[in-house]
């Protein structure tokens, strides 16, 4: 199986968790669709919608992206990120600030959360790390197990029914409990997804904001059908959506292990 190789700009903790959590699902069992029963409605169609009989249950996910991300005013990216649920995520950016490169990565892993970010790979742009980075990226990655959906299984994962088209997933990152809404279509394409995530998107002290992403269109690979497009942000649905939104981007490929 193919590995992605990690840009050279990390930092060797960074290296070490994009080589750790990329690795191959052991065991991975085929997807029998009767494993979703247990499911609130709007979890158990989207999960069936996600994943076709018989995929095997691959845990992590390999993504290339592209798109737009807010520094100041919406500048171009690409993106390469290694997801896996519950456990960890890096993801790599270059972007151009004043036609200057600008790369950098954001990671969590083992209750530990960092950025890093530098102008021509040695001016410091963004750098953080510490209690408040740690606590917002472990509330990004229980906001992204929804890319890999064999998570949806997984039974660390506590679900709850809202309504017909709403389900709450409750997902142990990190030291907390992160309760992830999600809001499926009839036909269980996701639409949305809401939770509320430790930041200071108002550049105040770190508090709880509503966090959430809108999904565009889909796309399948490996048997899993996942959002095409997605926008987030900070305060989505409200009046303070246009401000609070930060990244728009696209997938191009998806690998899952």
């Amino acid at each position: 199986m193919t590995v992605l190789v990690a840009p050279p700009y990390l930092t060797q903790e960074a290296q070490h968790d994009w080589d750790l959590l990329q690795r191959q699902t052991a065991g991975a069992r085929a997807f029998d669709p009767a494993a979703a029963d247990l499911l609130p409605e709007p979890a158990r169609r989207w999960a069936l919608h996600a994943i076709a009989p018989g995929t095997p249950l691959l845990r992590a996910i390999v993504l290339s992206m592209r798109g737009t991300i807010k520094l100041g005013f919406w500048r171009r990216f690409h993106a390469s990120q290694i997801l896996l649920p519950l456990e960890g995520f890096v993801w790599c950016a270059s972007a151009y600030l004043g036609g200057l490169p600008v790369h950098g990565f954001d990671r969590y892993r083992a209750g530990v959360g960092e950025m890093r970010w530098r102008l021509l790979g040695a001016l410091p742009v963004m750098s953080g790390s510490g209690s408040d980075i740690t606590r917002s990226a472990a509330g990004r990655l229980a906001c992204e197990f929804v890319l890999a959906p064999a998570a949806a299984l997984d039974p660390r994962v506590r679900w709850k029914a809202l309504d017909e088209r709403r389900a709450v997933a409750t997902l142990p990152v990190g030291a907390e409990d992160h309760e992830v809404t999600l809001t499926v279509a009839p036909d269980g394409r996701l639409e949305s997804v809401t939770m509320s995530r430790w930041g200071n998107p108002d550049k105040g002290a770190y508090r709880e904001h509503l966090f959430g992403v809108e999904c565009e269109g889909e796309t399948t690979f490996d048997g899993f059908t996942i959002p095409a497009g997605i926008r987030g942000g900070w305060w989505p649905g409200t009046e303070r959506w246009a401000d609070g939104e930060f990244i728009r981007f696209t997938i191009d490929d998806a690998l899952f292990r």
